[in-house]
């Protein structure tokens, strides 16, 4: 019995000296917390890098292709690689009156917004 208590206390006193200013959340921001990095391969990630452009780094296309996988489907993704290759098209799409249209931008500008949060400082 007295063991069972030992061990009690033994866990209460570890589970309690957890949790120091210096890992609270508050300091995630600071430094302490290394910010996760998103990275993947796919067409949004090919398009990207193949764009040339100067932003266009392997770690940022990555990232994009991550965020693109968690917010549009392969079709979507497929559509989006023609906005790399002709970015007019993006234009003709916002533009026009055909309800497929209107869908894919309305998730591709979803999708843009949450890259350029996730992904603007990689």
């Amino acid at each position: 019995m007295i063991r069972i208590i030992v061990a009690s206390v033994a866990l209460v006193s570890l589970a309690s000296c957890g949790g120091g200013s210096r890992y609270s959340s508050g300091n995630a921001n600071r430094g302490y917390y290394p910010q996760p990095v998103l990275f993947a391969t796919g067409p949004i990630h090919r398009a990207c890098v193949s764009a040339n452009r100067k932003a266009a780094t392997p770690a940022r296309c990555g990232c994009v292709q991550a965020v693109a996988d968690q917010s549009l489907d392969a079709g979507d993704q497929r559509r989006g690689v023609q906005l790399f290759k002709d970015p007019h098209k993006a234009q003709e799409i916002r533009q026009s009156k055909n309800a497929s249209n209107e869908r894919f931008w309305l998730a591709w500008k979803e999708f843009g917004q949450n890259a350029a949060a996730s992904c603007g400082n990689v």
